[in-house]
């Protein structure tokens, strides 16, 4: 069957296998060939990609809940939507999530992915446990930050080239409220919202929608949206029905003059100065999942997201010298999504270090790979590396130097039985055995 990321590009044909149970899954990988394995296919480029494809989406069973500590276990393949539903109306809500509720536990550990609290609380393997991971000679292994430490810390972040993630357990945080209030500044500028960033940087998500063809004196200039978990109201799980996108849009819909005029309206709604509200969560972090297979948006062609991240002593600069470029190219981005990282962890592969990341969905056409490699190059200038989970493109060299641990990854790949066993069109074209 053809398969693709979310960005709907690249599309290849594979085999795909949908794993059963554990006895099976443990067989599978045993066999000959290659595979990787891949949950709800949230990944936006070609790293879940590969001409076998072990799903995981049947490993879906809660195990256990500690309604004291709130750590929860469950099998990889279980959703964060999943997750939500169960436990907001008890009161707890997940650690660190990512733009999207469709991402299965075990992508969420592969990715290590961040949210708009990484400033504060780091990325979601940081809130993990213990993990159980099948290895590449069919033995099951239980990993966490004290047992196979360099396993764990390969896993996390590692894009399934590790094994394939079973189950885990991670603590989930308490709640009052599924409400968030939100408090919205308006930003004239890049240096406007940046100094936003600083002067709320003690709140639990901050996350910037960024105007990325404003040139001059509106070069940069933002939304910035601060949350907080409510002190009050009700535990509720939104129960009706988003949208669903039905077919392709035509290629012609998203283009720099229908995406400078979103632009231009979206930022002059807001009120000046500041606004606070009260939201559902839904709402908050997961906005774009109120429209069901929104990725048919950017045309049969599909999009590519670009992500990079700088280093803070780095950051205005760098990101002024990015957006100029991407305005000059007249290549706007419908989605510019602008976070703070804090301190970098452990993991080998994880993308967040201390500094700015800018999120970026471009529609693939010829000129956009051109603007992608100037892209790259200041990215790279300034310190920065792209993350693995967007990416579609990405040169080997770009990514060893940005990388530096990517040595270590692969030492502890061949201790593991990964390497021959587990791959992806991502690690191939990024020099990984």
């Amino acid at each position: 069957m053809q398969i693709s990321g979310w960005g709907r590009y690249p599309k290849i044909d594979a085999e795909v296998i949908l794993t059963r149970d554990l006895a099976q899954a443990s067989e599978l990988v045993k066999s000959d060939g290659l595979l990787i394995p891949r949950g709800l296919g949230r990944a936006y480029g070609d790293s879940s990609l590969a001409s076998r494809v072990l799903e995981t989406t049947n490993l879906q069973f809660f195990h256990s809940f500690d309604s004291v500590s709130g750590v929860l276990s469950c099998d990889a393949g279980v959703s964060l939507f999943e997750i939500l539903k169960v436990f907001v109306p008890k009161g707890w809500f997940i650690p660190v999530s990512p733009g999207t509720r469709f991402v299965t536990v075990g992508g969420a550990i592969a990715s290590d992915v961040h949210g708009k609290n990484h400033h504060l609380d780091g990325t979601f393997g940081q809130h993990v446990i213990s993990l159980q991971l099948l290895l590449g000679n069919g033995e099951i292994v239980q990993v966490s930050p004290t047992e196979n430490t360099a396993l764990f810390h390969a896993t996390c972040g590692g894009m399934g080239l590790t094994g394939t993630i079973l189950s885990a357990s991670f603590r989930l945080i308490p709640i009052k409220s599924s409400e968030i209030i939100e408090t919205t500044i308006k930003a004239a500028n890049l240096d406007a919202v940046l100094d936003g960033f600083e002067q709320f940087g003690a709140s639990t998500y901050t996350v910037a929608w960024i105007d990325c063809l404003a040139q001059g004196e509106n070069l940069g200039r933002s939304l910035l949206m601060v949350g907080e978990h409510g002190e009050d109201g009700p535990l509720t799980v939104a129960d009706k029905n988003p949208l669903t996108m039905p077919v392709d849009a035509p290629s012609s819909l998203l283009n720099p003059f229908s995406i400078k005029a979103f632009n231009a309206l979206y930022y002059a709604k807001a009120q000046n100065g500041v606004s606070t509200r009260r939201r559902s969560f839904e709402s908050y972090f997961y906005p774009l999942d109120q429209i069901l297979q929104w990725n048919k948006l950017y045309g049969k062609a599909g999009f590519m997201q670009y992500q990079f991240v700088i280093p803070t002593s780095a950051g205005r600069e760098g990101l002024r010298q990015i957006l100029k470029t991407i305005a000059a190219s007249g290549q706007g981005s419908f989605l510019a999504v602008l976070k703070t990282f804090g301190k970098k962890n452990a993991n080998y592969l994880s993308f967040p270090i201390e500094g700015y990341t800018l999120a970026l969905d471009f529609k693939v056409t010829e000129p956009i790979f051109a603007l992608m490699d100037q892209l790259d190059h200041l990215v790279l200038q300034y310190g920065g590396r792209l993350y693995l989970a967007k990416d579609a493109r990405m040169s080997e060299t770009t990514f060893k130097t940005s990388y530096p641990n990517w040595q270590d990854f692969e030492a502890v790949r061949e201790h593991y039985h990964a390497i021959g066993k587990f791959a992806s069109l991502q690690s191939k074209r990024l020099g990984l055995a």
